[in-house]
């Protein structure tokens, strides 16, 4: 019998799909705005998206949009409602369904057969991660996991931090970054090389661009008014810059969703991030490797 973990692996691999899990470091670092962005950028492209929205803050999608159905996602599973039903149709062009975390581990594979078999041709998850920095199961199937970060010392931190909790928790190999707010193209493309040196010496993964998004108070301000920069505000950088990446993403290479085993633990078990005797000396290099590169990367800004 399949476990829950290889059921949704082979759920979210079908043809024609790709999954892409939005995840970041500290709340404000904009993953929300990343994945409503993106959402709409790609449905500008002609793209069946759905949005799961696993957060449950006064910041997320759901709320800004009004309050998804919280219990939609439980009818879906249960069968007693029609995937096409549950869903909300945005403004923006994509669909958004709520994914409480209490439902999301209450269900089996088979159940999340309804949510994850669907039309969407590309499944954005605006990821909530455990208090071990670790992802939903939901979300650890994805092809694709995106790190967002902005060039400043304490975020490129966290954001190595995330990476290094999230490849200890689920084996993940590739991150592709995503560097918001960004002033000066140049500090974004610093911070990214030298986070990429960071990630491959210290931690063996490798890193993919996806690209940046600019400093842009019109991106606040269209989350004021419930709406989206990319919809409310086309011609700003910061919208231009979102189609931008949508438009890559549809030609990111397809890779297999990695086979992620759920963790048999105690619940509050914690993450190892470098806390050996190696670790302890391992930790020091790294938190000086970090900071150069931090300094450097926002000495222009």
């Amino acid at each position: 019998m399949l476990d829950q973990a290889e059921g949704l692996r082979r759920l979210l691999t079908r043809a024609g799909s790709r999954v892409v899990a939005v995840a970041g470091g500290p709340a404000g670092i904009g993953c929300t705005s990343v994945a409503v962005n993106l959402g709409a950028a790609l449905s500008m492209h002609g793209k069946d998206v759905l949005v799961i929205d696993e957060q449950q803050d006064a910041g997320s999608v759901s709320r800004m949009l009004g309050g998804s159905d919280a219990l939609a996602l439980a009818a879906v599973m249960s069968g007693r409602r029609a995937l096409a039903d549950a869903v909300e149709r945005t403004p923006f062009g994509f669909s958004l369904i709520a994914a409480p975390r209490d439902e999301r581990i209450s269900h089996d594979a088979a159940q999340c057969r309804a949510l994850l078999d669907g039309p969407a041709d590309i499944v954005l998850i605006d990821a909530q991660l455990d208090r071990n920095g670790a992802l939903s199961t939901l979300a650890a199937q994805a092809h694709d996991f995106l790190i967002v970060t902005r060039v400043a010392a304490s975020a490129i931190t966290e954001a190595y931090a995330c990476m290094k909790r999230l490849h200890y928790a689920h084996a993940i190999g590739q991150f592709r970054v995503l560097i918001n707010h960004v002033q000066n193209p140049a500090d974004a493309a610093v911070a990214f090389d030298n986070l990429s040196g960071v990630a491959s010496r210290y931690l063996a993964v490798s890193l993919v661009q996806a690209g940046y998004v600019s400093e842009d108070a019109r991106v606040a301000r269209a989350k004021e008014l419930s709406r989206c920069a990319v919809e409310a505000f086309p011609a700003t950088a910061a919208a231009r810059d979102y189609r931008a990446i949508a438009a890559e993403l549809l030609h990111w290479p397809m890779r297999p969703a990695p086979y992620v085993r759920v963790a048999s633990g105690p619940a509050d078990a914690r993450i190892p991030v470098g806390d050996s005797e190696q670790g302890g000396r391992e930790t020091a290099h790294r938190a000086a490797a970090l900071h150069d590169f931090a300094m450097s990367s926002t000495a222009s800004m």
